[in-house]
């Protein structure tokens, strides 16, 4: 499929969090926008159809879960992913993000603890500690510039009374794709201590060459306690419209959809379930085109940080559309970080430290634009660095 990628698509005005909100996030609308984690590219062809032709119709009342939905996803997981997963299986949900604080509701008491393995997306914190749960943190290693996930420290951590692992399958932000073995070694530590395991996979689609991503349900054993939740949202640029699904046994689906049912959260509108049924049925062309490009502009930004940004190290992510940049070697403190890039080269990322443990240091970029635009803000942090 031939996209045009590098077409420059104005949002300002669009009421965008990534654009509009820049000003009241940086202190400045003078930033090129590369943190919120949306792509400015135009969502997949068969995408935009589909709300056309739902746009066109003039009533938008209640809308159901029509067949074609669980088919698409169900056959995107079996065609992508090699996960066989049963339509009674599958829940739809108002978010990733809506799930992750469900999740913890339903299977941690208040006060009970709750594993995250930072640096990691921040909600994975605000989701324990806004409903009065207690983290338990199992930091990532840093070895050579690899994060990888710490076995014994995790297992230290689920005996110190943890109900729940939340785990980022990519993750996010140091771009890992977990491995066989690093995924069985963890629910090895699930499993002996009665953990139930949600594994955020949202960006499950955004896999580089050389990696395979692997769904942590296919690697379950009879007894295991494990959520999936998935969503369009971040393979085809469409959070906006705010569907996704989770995917789990009958009682660990039952204790999560209870929670959502007494918030009388409804996933549903007429243009999510039109997009959400078009993305997972027609979206895999545009998808592979995607792919290609952004991992031309993965390795541009990669020789660009080794040749010309002394003091900034890219980690080179295997998968997910964002690279974790580390900025130790410029000695600065991270208010004085973001006011370099801010105020000295005018490009606007997400501040590591907002990551948690571990992300001191860092800044989170995002590589979903066109790639002239990625490049032209790498040159102006060069001639910042210059003029340090």
């Amino acid at each position: 499929m031939s996209i045009d990628f590098d077409r420059l698509i104005a949002r300002d005005g669009t009421a965008s969090v990534k654009h509009d909100g820049r000003g009241s996030y940086f202190g400045t609308t003078a930033v090129t926008p590369l943190w919120v984690a949306d792509m400015d590219f135009a969502a997949p062809p068969a995408v935009l159809d589909a709300l056309t032709a739902r746009a066109a119709h003039p009533v938008f009342g209640y809308s159901l879960y029509p067949d074609g939905v669980f088919d698409a996803l169900t056959g995107w997981l079996a065609s992508r992913h090699r996960w066989t997963v049963a339509r009674e299986s599958v829940l739809m949900c108002p978010g990733v993000v809506p799930t992750l604080y469900a999740a913890v509701q339903a299977f941690a008491a208040e006060g009970e603890g709750v594993i995250v393995q930072p640096p990691v997306y921040p909600p994975f914190f605000s989701a324990i500690r806004d409903t009065g749960r207690r983290v338990i943190e199992n930091p990532l290693l840093e070895r050579d510039g690899r994060w990888t996930i710490d076995l014994d420290h995790l297992e230290r951590c689920a005996a110190d009374g943890a109900k729940l692992l939340l785990l980022c399958s990519p993750h996010n932000p140091v771009g890992r794709v977990w491995s066989h073995e690093e995924l069985d070694g963890m629910l090895g530590v699930a499993r002996r201590h009665g953990l139930v395991v949600l594994a955020d996979e949202i960006h499950h689609d955004l896999i580089y060459p050389g990696y395979t991503h692997i769904a942590l349900a296919t690697l379950a054993q009879p007894g295991d306690r494990i959520v999936t939740t998935v969503a369009p949202s971040k393979t085809f640029n469409i959070p906006g419209l705010g569907l996704s699904a989770l995917i789990a046994d009958d009682a660990e689906r039952r204790a999560i959809e209870n929670v959502f049912g007494r918030l009388h959260v409804s996933a549903s509108n007429p243009f999510s379930v039109a997009a959400f049924e078009a993305a997972y049925r027609d979206g895999g062309p545009w998808l592979d085109a995607l792919m290609t490009y952004l991992a031309g502009t993965r390795d541009a930004v990669m020789q660009f940080a080794a040749q010309r940004l002394p003091g900034i190290r890219a980690v080179q992510p295997e998968g997910t559309y964002l690279i974790w940049l580390d900025c130790r070697a410029l000695g600065l403190n991270d208010r004085a970080l973001r006011d370099f890039f801010v105020g000295g080269a005018q490009v606007g990322m997400n501040p590591g430290i907002t990551f948690g443990t571990g992300g001191s240091g860092f800044m989170r970029l995002n590589l979903g634009s066109p790639r002239a635009v990625i490049l032209d803000a790498l040159g102006r942090i060069e001639q910042a660095l210059s003029r340090r």
